[in-house]
């Protein structure tokens, strides 16, 4: 019996230490650069989008800032429906049952 406490105490630990770890890589942020620095992706370690730069001399400057709110936008969306892949596969590999709470590795 001891080590089946045991063993309970150390997974109570481990689901703290995931708590824990999941709530720094939402204040983690890292930026990715393309065509020379013209554009620039700000992502949490996450993977949640927050924020895109458009260099002017890419676009009309009157359109910038509605070019960046639909690129945020199409992220979400595909954010969404891989987390909906990810789950339709997962059912297969865990019989039908659910992912557990905690267990997405989307966050």
């Amino acid at each position: 019996m001891a080590d089946f406490m045991g063993l309970m105490k150390k997974a109570a630990e481990l689901q703290s230490k995931m708590q824990a770890m999941q709530a720094e890589l939402d204040t983690v942020e890292v930026e990715g650069t393309a065509g020379g620095g013209m554009v620039t992706v700000t992502l949490s370690a996450k993977g949640d989008l927050k924020g895109v730069k458009i260099d002017d001399t890419l676009m009309k400057p009157g359109d910038k800032e509605i070019l960046e709110d639909l690129l945020i936008a199409a992220h979400a969306d595909a954010r969404r429906k891989a987390e909906a892949v990810l789950q339709e596969k997962m059912k297969g590999l865990t019989g039908g049952l659910p992912l557990p709470p905690g267990m997405n590795p989307f966050g």
